[in-house]
């Protein structure tokens, strides 16, 4: 009987191909790894640049609502008072009766506009607003006391009385009160920013 001639064997593929698929698919994986951490990471530095942004927004809004809420409400309202008194007094005397004391006078019309400067300060808010308001509080208060000082040394200077006079003792010593609390709510309202 006669036997069947025997096939040949095919050659095997290389083993190499085998492990030059696995390496190309880990590179890739490694390619994919690296592409999600770089954007993750780009994405955390943004939104934390974003977060810092708004809190520093956030902190310049407290500022600008804080001088003149709460507590500042009131200071607003008394610097208000005070600006239309001294103003209007200021102007009707140095119109009509300049020559009888024309320092009581000038001085009365200064005040005047210390107190309108405080009062819009306290209304735009802000922290330039903030401190302009505290350096002329600190102005108003030396000036209360300096010409409340002047006018118990030497009453002949002051034929009439001005806002200041007796230290503000005509309007309860509101005037010498009020630098005072306006210097303490301003510090306070800084802080409370910070």
């Amino acid at each position: 009987m006669a036997r069947e001639p025997q096939r040949p064997v095919e050659p095997s593929e290389p083993s190499g191909t085998g492990s030059h698929g696995h390496d190309t698919g880990a590179e890739t994986g490694t390619g994919t790894g690296t592409g999600s951490s770089t954007g993750s990471g780009t994405g955390s530095e943004r939104h934390g640049g974003e977060g810092t942004a708004k809190k520093g927004t956030a902190k310049k809004g407290a500022v600008r609502e804080g001088i003149g809420k709460g507590p500042g409400t009131l200071l607003v309202t008394l610097y208000g008072i005070f600006t239309v008194g001294a103003a209007s007094r200021s102007i009707v005397q140095l119109t009509t009766r300049f020559e009888e004391a024309p320092l009581a006078y000038v001085l009365s019309a200064v005040a005047a506009l210390v107190y309108a400067f405080i009062t819009l300060s306290l209304v735009r808010g802000g922290e330039k607003a903030r401190r302009a308001a505290l350096g002329c509080c600190c102005v108003e208060l030396l000036g209360v006391l300096t010409v409340g000082t002047w006018t118990l040394v030497e009453p002949s200077a002051f034929p009439d009385a001005t806002v200041w006079s007796d230290y503000g003792m005509g309007y309860l010593f509101i005037p010498v009160i009020l630098p005072v609390t306006g210097m303490l709510w301003l510090r306070r309202s800084r802080a409370a920013a910070h």
